[in-house]
């Protein structure tokens, strides 16, 4: 067999002795998944194109679900501001300046039936972004769902409910580790129960990789989590062959073209094992490793916006030949501000382009065999088990985010990659080289980032940029307190006094949620209840 010299940057099918076709790779739909989930994959159902969206208030937001529906998208994404994601109402004192900010502020029933008016939630696939206030949130959509008349049984969606990736790479927790695994084995073994077509939990390494980590990294911590949470399934009693039937996971689509395909393929292989050989599973939907990706916002640039239409095009074209289930794709302009409304068009432009024009869905897993894509499939594996061991030698997923040890390894990589940048080892077009004033330099010359190119980032506020009405806050305030102004204090009362007694009593929480919020319960006054039994949160690195 030809083997390559070691300091050759090709591959050949010497590299590839070590993989077994049928162990390693195998068929399309069939174990380990390498080559994805489906025997046809797109050629036989197209993957679902989301657009992440919800700014302002719920009518804001409706409004702009409404025209992504007309454009095309298959799926609703739904971004929540912040006070909705760290549990306070819009006229919580710690919410002032950030009601509608970064996502849609949902305070009660009311908000959240406004946010899904007109849109038929037995036809439209939805997925929210949240994670510390997730069990609320999928209350206040299945009461919405109540009020249209529309069976639990036949919702379909994903919950994000990843709570710890929050404690190493985002920070909107509220409640301890411990407690909060209870929350989301609550959310898993309910949805199991009444929910069958819904996500329970989105396992996310994107936020991971945002937050800095590498490929490996972003493969290995997400996966130690979600063996946290099927360990945590398990323990209660649930069937891992049943629900893990209903386990998804959320990946960055990132720079590095060939590394992100292979990426996707390593981490269906590894999850389907673990499955298999930790868990039991035998049910081939229980081992999938089944997949939304979004295009990496930390790669977005202020300078020369348009630049990023190219960066997204071919991270989402990494997403598809690595097999994702959905796909979200940044607009140009994120970097300065939310997406107007022709930026979300073009990014759900280029999704079609890569569906109708392109070829890739015709064929399935069309990089398969190729030398390159599965040896670095097989080094990602390698690394990413390495980091896993580190974990498990750490006290495994919960004690390694406890003392510290994941979130140092996650920081140690982004203080690495930015220096590459600052140094300009690691290139960025449009920002240290090929400003708009070098633009025009001849090959091999370069020019890194100089006070002009930080002078022409677009401004956020020109009339090109989406810009939120100032007036949105108090209007919302307004909102919240006409909704507790009109409901039954008695029947208000009695419904938290059953959530906070299902919190110490070990009871499902989901049930006596969902009827707090059809009792005008609003999501603070929730929080807050759980906050008196589970107490909060404080990194002890930044108490």
């Amino acid at each position: 067999m030809t083997t390559r010299p070691s300091s050759s940057h090709f591959t050949t099918p010497g590299d590839l002795e070590s993989l077994d076709f049928d162990r390693d790779i195998g068929l399309p739909g069939e174990f380990p998944f390498t080559r994805g989930v489906q025997p046809d994959m797109y050629r036989g159902r197209p993957w679902t194109m989301r657009q992440y969206a919800g700014f302002a208030d719920a009518a804001e937001s409706n409004k702009r679900f409404l025209y992504l529906l007309e454009q095309g998208v298959s799926g609703l994404s739904v971004a929540f501001d912040l006070p909705t994601q760290i549990g306070y109402d819009s006229d919580h004192p710690l919410a002032a300046g950030e009601v509608g900010r970064v996502g849609v502020a949902i305070d009660s029933i009311e908000d959240m039936a406004t946010l899904f008016a007109n849109i038929p939630l037995d036809r439209v696939s939805t997925s929210m972004t949240i994670n510390a206030t997730a069990i609320i949130l999928l209350a206040l959509y299945a009461a919405v769902a109540r009020r249209q008349n529309v069976a639990l049984a036949q919702l379909s969606g994903t919950l994000q409910n990843d709570i710890l990736k929050e404690y190493v790479a985002r920070g909107t927790h509220i409640y301890p580790p411990r407690p909060s695994m209870r929350i989301v084995t609550d959310v898993i073994g309910f949805c199991a129960g009444e929910m069958p077509r819904w996500n329970p939990i989105s396992i996310s390494g994107y936020h991971i990789r945002e937050a800095g980590s590498t490929a490996a990294q972003e493969i290995a911590f997400t996966l130690s989590h979600a063996r946290a949470y099927v360990q945590a399934a398990v323990d209660t009693g649930l069937d891992a062959n049943v629900f893990g039937q209903r386990i998804s996971f959320f990946f960055s689509a990132h720079n590095g073209f060939i590394q992100e395909i292979a990426k996707f393929r390593a981490a269906r292989r590894m999850w389907a094992r673990i499955m298999r050989d930790q868990f039991g599973a035998t049910n081939p939907r229980a081992q999938q490793l089944r997949f939304h990706a979004q295009t990496a916002g930390s790669t977005l640039t202020a300078q020369q916006p348009d630049n990023n239409i190219v960066r997204v095009a071919i991270q989402a074209l990494s997403a598809v030949l690595g097999g994702t289930q959905s796909l979200h794709t940044n607009g140009r302009d994120e970097a300065l501000a939310l997406p107007t409304e022709e930026s979300a068009t073009i990014a759900l432009r280029t999704q079609q382009i890569l569906l109708h024009e392109t070829g890739v869905a015709n064929a399935v897993d069309p990089v398969g065999g190729a030398y390159e894509i599965e040896q670095r499939t097989a080094e990602l594996e390698r690394e990413a088990l390495e980091l896993m061991e580190r974990v498990d030698a750490a006290g495994g997923a919960l004690s390694a985010i406890e003392s510290g040890y994941v979130r140092r390894q996650i920081q140690d990589e982004a203080y690495r990659a930015q220096q590459a940048i600052d140094t300009g080892d690691a290139v960025v077009v449009g920002v240290n080289k090929y400003g708009d004033r070098d633009s025009g330099l001849g090959a091999g010359e370069s020019k890194t980032a100089s006070s002009d190119s930080e002078s022409r980032i677009p401004n956020p506020e020109s009339r090109h940029s989406f810009t939120l009405n100032p007036a949105l806050e108090e209007q919302q305030i307004e909102r919240v307190r006409a909704v507790r102004a009109g409901r039954s204090e008695h029947d208000w009362n009695n419904a938290l006094t059953a959530v906070e007694r299902a919190a110490r009593d070990g009871s499902n929480l989901v049930p006596s949620i969902l009827a707090a919020t059809e009792k005008h319960a609003t999501l603070g006054e929730i929080a807050d209840t759980l906050r008196r039994v589970f107490g909060e949160y404080h990194d002890a690195s930044t108490a």
